[in-house]
């Protein structure tokens, strides 16, 4: 089968496609041919080995396929080995779910991962009251604009979104945003606080890193919360110290996906009920560039330089 092979750790340059053998049966785990593999800004850490779980050589990138099993399913699903950048790859039977033929591949992907990690900051460690205030970054992204449309559906206040260009932020108002401003990190808590009408905000999500961390933190309100969730700016943020926490009673709550597969109610669940609401039209993914396997590499220097918008997709058959 085809796959992007990667044999030394780097940026795009790595990822190479190769002729590779077929993933073998194993018991508890399901083969898929897979038609679609979604690409996320942790993909581009694991190529270099700098994200939270260490990764080892050789690889096949990719965390998330669509595809049919040996006995025809069509299923979306979480590939726990990685191995998702090629024509066949293994799953575990659990983390297999079952599509209905109105959610396309592209929608599939985009809930997977980003869907699942958007409904977790809003519901499981963001905590989002009703009518509480949201800062949701990189808006026009997989997550960011799943975030804000879920956002408006489970009944928060206020929702400011950020963006980098005019036009993702036209894109995240369109979404539901009630405010979208400058992703910038100079003078962003000011912005934020103007943005929430003069006042501090309730809950920010994060994934930026950095200065974008520092600025987000002092623009919570007492009780708010910051979520951080990524490193794109492959910047460390200052120290938190405890008194900056008591002093404005705010929280700093981390998320990584990972930590909700295999827990009751964390997977399949919410899982569900994403594919019910994208189903009904309350929500609507949005599949942005869909790249030939062949230009995995492009995806990546796309992605990193923050060139796109929803989600990004890989055509194994191209």
């Amino acid at each position: 089968m085809r796959a992007i092979h990667v044999t030394e750790f780097g940026g795009p340059e790595v990822l190479r496609l190769v002729e590779v053998p077929d993933p073998r049966p194993e018991p508890g785990r399901l083969l898929i041919d897979v038609s679609a593999a979604g690409v996320n800004y942790a993909d581009t850490h694991a190529v270099e080995d700098s994200y939270l779980s260490r990764s080892a050589l050789p690889m096949i990138p990719g965390g998330e396929v669509v595809g049919r099993t040996e006995d025809g399913r069509r299923v979306v699903a979480l590939a726990d080995r990685y191995g998702g950048y090629a024509e066949m790859t293994s799953v575990r039977e659990d983390l297999a779910i079952d599509l209905p033929d109105s959610v396309s591949d592209g929608e599939a992907l985009a809930l997977i991962v980003q869907g699942l990690t958007a409904w977790h900051l809003l519901r499981t460690v963001g905590r989002v009251a009703p009518g509480e205030s949201l800062v949701v970054h990189a808006a026009a992204g997989g997550t960011g604009s799943l975030a804000v449309q879920l956002a408006r559906i489970f009944g928060a206040g206020r929702v400011i979104a950020t963006a980098s260009t005019p036009q993702k932020r036209d894109l995240a108002l369109s979404l539901g945003a009630d405010v979208a401003v400058d992703a910038d990190a100079e003078g962003l808590k000011d912005r934020l606080t103007e943005a929430n009408e003069g006042k501090k905000v309730d809950v920010v999500l994060e994934m930026t890193g950095g200065p974008v961390f520092d600025e987000s933190l002092a623009a919570l309100a007492p009780f708010g919360r910051l979520v951080t969730y990524g490193m794109a700016s492959r910047q460390t943020p200052r120290p938190v110290h405890a008194a900056q926490l008591m002093g404005r009673s705010r929280a700093v709550v981390g998320f990584w996906l990972m930590h909700a597969v295999g827990r009751p109610g964390m997977y399949r669940e919410p899982m569900s009920e994403l594919l019910e609401m994208v189903g009904d039209g309350r929500l609507k993914p949005q599949v942005g560039c869909v790249y030939p396997l062949t230009e995995a590499a492009r995806a990546h220097e796309d992605l990193r330089a923050r060139r796109t918008v929803g989600k990004l997709v890989l055509d194994t058959s191209r």
